[in-house]
């Protein structure tokens, strides 16, 4: 059985590790391991890098970039490649799709320069399958409020920056629709789910 990579994009509160987690079960009952990670955090490294992009302090935009790369690098290089490498099936909250979109559109960083920095630090690594969770900045907001969880560094960035990031997803989205899945967020969880396994069925059973 070959290895699988799948990653799963989207604003803050979209519903991506519900999903992501739904999905994991899926590919279980089809015989895969599956290993589940995000970025991030997906890494013995990750962690701290985690907690100073979203808990810390200020940090500047190049160094923001870099040290999501960096987080990047080892989650590949530690989990993701040696699991696919021995036929597991990565299931993974964010990857370079949030940098460009993040780092790209949100912040005002050179998209060329922050691809080239990922693709670099991933030695080109790409997943089969993107699934773009999206939704209104708005409705996201309200959805993590109403669920009582406090905002990271970044999702107290004002509104014009998560329309800026919204839109710069399904930029992307466009330029390869081979590529992602783009689904409305705001369907019920289970109809998302049968949604995205019909898409991952022929390239998880072929």
């Amino acid at each position: 059985m070959a290895g699988l990579f799948i990653t799963f994009e989207g604003g803050d509160g979209a519903g991506k590790t519900t999903q992501s987690k739904l999905l994991a079960t899926w590919l279980e009952q089809r015989g895969y391991e599956v290993v589940h990670t995000r970025e991030p955090g997906g890494s013995s490294l990750g962690d701290s890098v985690r907690n100073v992009l979203l808990h810390g302090g200020h940090v500047y935009e190049r160094a923001e970039a870099l040290l999501y790369a960096a987080d990047r690098a080892q989650n590949i290089a530690e989990v993701v490649r040696p699991a696919l490498e021995r036929g597991a099936a990565v299931v993974q909250d964010r990857y370079i799709d949030s940098s460009l979109a993040y780092q790209g559109a949100g912040r005002p960083l050179p998209q060329d320069e922050v691809r080239r920095i990922n693709e670099w630090a991933t030695g080109g690594l790409w997943p089969a399958l993107t699934v773009l969770l999206d939704m209104n900045p708005e409705v996201a907001i309200a959805r993590r409020e109403a669920a009582g969880q406090k905002a990271d560094r970044l999702e107290r960035e004002a509104a014009e920056f998560h329309l800026r990031v919204r839109a710069e997803y399904l930029k992307l989205a466009s330029v390869e629709p081979e590529r992602f899945l783009v689904l409305d967020a705001t369907r019920p969880v289970e109809e998302l789910h049968e949604q995205i396994a019909a898409r991952i069925a022929p390239l998880a059973d072929g």
